[in-house]
C-alpha cells in the first residue's frame, strides 16, 4: 500500500471548475485477482491415456473464487480505510485476468492520466508500442 499512500500524499487531482462539464479528478484503486485456477496446486493431474482434459470439480473452482473475494475484499478495505484517513476522491475496480494484460485494458478504458502502481516483484507490465494503444507515464514505488 506504499504505492497508494504516495499518490495520495504527493498527487493533485483536477478540480471541476463551476463552467467545466468535466468532474473533478479521482483515484482509481484497481485490483487483478487471477482467474480461478484449479492447476495452482489443486488440480489433480491431466487423466492418462487420451481422456478429457481440462476438467474442475465445481466445489473446489467455487471454494478458489469464494477465497478469491474474501481476499480481494480485506485489499480493498485497507485501500479504502487508508484514502478515508486523507479524505481522498477515490472508486474501486476489480477485474479478473492477466495482470499484466487488465491493467493495460483498464488504465486504456479509464483514459488514466498517470499509473502508480506498487512492486511486489512480479516483474514488468510488457507493452507493445505497435499495438496503438497510447502510453501513459508511470510511476513505480518500490
Amino acid at each position: 500500500m506504499d504505492a497508494l499512500r504516495w499518490a495520495l500524499d504527493n498527487l493533485k487531482l483536477r478540480s471541476s471548475t463551476p463552467d467545466s462539464t468535466e468532474s473533478s479528478g479521482h483515484f482509481v484503486i484497481l485490483h487483478v485477482q487471477p482467474p480461478p485456477n484449479i492447476a495452482a496446486g489443486l488440480n489433480p493431474g491431466a487423466i492418462p491415456f487420451g481422456g478429457p482434459t481440462g476438467l474442475e470439480v465445481p466445489a473446489i473452482t467455487s471454494a478458489i473464487e469464494a477465497h478469491q473475494k474474501r481476499i480481494t475484499e480485506v485489499i480493498l478495505d485497507h485501500a479504502l480505510r487508508i484514502c478515508s484517513e486523507r479524505n481522498a476522491n477515490v472508486k474501486t475496480q476489480v477485474v479478473i485476468g492477466d495482470p499484466k494484460e487488465k491493467i493495460c485494458e483498464v488504465v486504456e478504458n479509464l483514459h488514466a492520466d498517470l499509473l502508480v502502481m506498487g512492486s511486489r516483484a512480479f516483474g514488468p507490465i510488457k507493452r507493445h508500442k505497435n499495438d496503438g494503444v497510447e502510453e501513459i507515464p508511470v510511476i513505480k514505488i518500490v
